[in-house]
């Protein structure tokens, strides 16, 4: 293989490699839920099996963005990089050949596992790899990639579930991870390990496998179930105990996987709980509409297009975000995307009773909410932290949110459905506690910011590009309250 390809130095082609690596996997995770019966139907196996499958690949792409980070520092990264889309195609291509259940089970779930590996291998080098003057640019285009991918994917779904052409879209998929392919070919740069001699973490990986694929399970056996069924809740608590020993473990490791505590100060922790709230919050509303509402109205198509302006808001909330990356203004841009969930989970609620109108105008604020909290929490937690480290710290925080992400979403489905007198009642309660999680992570994420006692200032990037030292500067945890003890010892 060449030292190096032939776009290699080309910004937009590097862009389009990471765009066509991501969004492929996304817009399935949020286009399956009306897709699930006739998948089943197709395969002559049951919604609840393809539901787990679902689920497992959303585990799946956890589990990748921590082994990514092992395999890219261990390995070179860049032909990684290539094995990774190409095995992308390959999985993609067998869960749309599917010949029985097994295939479309291994090939779905493969295809979250690359994802997430795509996803460390590739971002990194896109933020680090050109000047600070492109950055603006490149958080416009994670944004659009990542949560642009997400909210255009229930109309996808509604489109193909309308069809009843689910294989198609595993094909299309399959054509956008063969682009994925070519660019990395295109932009191949041979680079060394970062560190050919680091230990292989097993501790960490089984963790980080088991943890969120107990979870996940878990979370697929609710529909027709309790949350207290054995079930349910064995899996969950496992698994959450399973995610716990591994930050745990990786906090007291000398040299660990994911950088626990490195996050041990404000902006970090800040950054966490916004984007867990946010994510947890905006794919919960989603799912609530696409099924919950189909059950009221019993048309997946009309739904999707209902969701539609949740791209369009996505596409603008991303502008804004690339506008304000390198201002003071980025820490506070997290909780006014919060604030605007929180609004559209409330406006939700009166589509219970019909009226495309909510729907319409809570998405468009879910739209707007996401894309103005979750990717710029990522990029301020990244700013306070060593650039060096942004695969690790990509790592860690994707883990987090995509087990936020995808626990709390189908749990909430499940509650709209046995709780309250009607399914109207269980909507509408539903929305509430989804919009009351964005709330909570205004509340949280506000309150860990007050108590470093300063706002960060202006972003530094070209110190945190050049790795000499964080763009952010970020005050320690309980930074107040220790200025205050200290202040009353010294009067007393």
């Amino acid at each position: 293989m060449p030292s190096f390809g032939r776009l290699a130095t080309s910004y937009p082609s590097v862009v389009a490699l990471v765009l066509l690596a991501l969004t492929p996997f996304l817009i399935l995770t949020t286009s399956l839920a009306p897709l699930e019966p006739v998948i089943a139907d197709d395969l002559g196996t049951s919604v609840r099996s393809i539901g787990v499958a679902t689920a497992m690949a959303n585990a799946a792409y956890a589990f990748g963005s921590v082994l990514s980070v092992q395999l890219v520092t261990r390995l070179p990264p860049r032909r990684m990089l290539v094995l990774f889309a190409a095995l992308f195609v390959l999985a993609s291509a067998l869960a749309a050949w599917s010949p029985a259940p097994w295939a479309f089970f291994v090939g779905h779930i493969a295809q979250g596992m690359l994802t997430g590996l795509l996803l460390i291998a590739a971002v990194p080098p896109l933020v680090l790899a050109f000047p600070p003057t492109k950055l603006p640019s490149t958080a416009v285009v994670l944004n659009l990639g990542i949560f642009g991918a997400v909210a255009l994917g229930p109309f996808i779904g509604g489109v193909f579930a309308d069809s009843e052409n689910w294989r198609l879209l595993f094909w299309i998929a399959a054509g956008v991870g063969a682009g994925a392919f070519l660019f990395t070919l295109l932009t191949y740069v041979e680079r060394p390990p970062q560190d050919p001699n680091i230990r292989v973490d097993i501790a960490a990986l089984f963790l980080a496998a088991a943890g969120p694929g107990a979870i996940f399970f878990g979370v697929s056996q609710l529909p027709g179930r309790r949350l207290a069924d054995p079930m349910v809740l064995v899996p969950l608590i496992v698994g959450l105990v399973l995610l716990i020993t591994l930050l745990v473990e990786q906090y007291e490791a000398r040299d660990p996987l994911v950088p626990v505590r490195e996050f041990m100060h404000t902006v970090p922790i800040a950054g966490i709980v916004s984007a867990m709230s946010a994510g947890a919050s905006a794919v919960a509303l989603i799912v609530l509409v696409q099924e919950v509402l189909p059950k009221l109205t019993d048309d997946p198509l009309h739904t999707g297009v209902l969701l539609l302006p949740l791209f369009g808001t996505a596409l603008l909330s991303s502008v804004l975000f690339g506008v304000l990356l390198l201002t003071r203004y980025l820490v506070l841009m997290p909780l006014g995307g919060l604030i605007l969930l929180a609004a559209g989970g409330a406006i939700l609620t009166g589509a219970a009773d019909g009226g495309d109108g909510y729907v319409l105008a809570a998405s468009a604020l879910i739209g707007f909410g996401v894309g103005s909290s979750v990717a710029p929490a990522l990029f301020m937690a990244g700013f306070s932290l060593r650039s060096p480290i942004l695969p690790r710290v990509f790592s860690l925080l994707e883990l987090l949110r995509a087990v936020g992400a995808f626990l709390v979403a189908p749990a909430l489905a499940q509650v709209a459905v046995v709780s309250g007198s009607s399914l109207q009642d269980g909507f509408r309660l539903a929305a509430w506690i989804a919009a009351g999680v964005a709330v909570l992570g205004v509340i949280g994420a506000g309150a860990i910011i007050a108590l470093g006692g300063r706002l960060p200032g202006i972003p530094d990037a070209q110190r945190w590009m050049a790795g000499e030292g964080t763009a952010l500067e970020s005050p320690s945890l309980f930074a107040v309250l220790r200025r205050r003890v200290r202040e009353v010892a010294h009067e007393e």
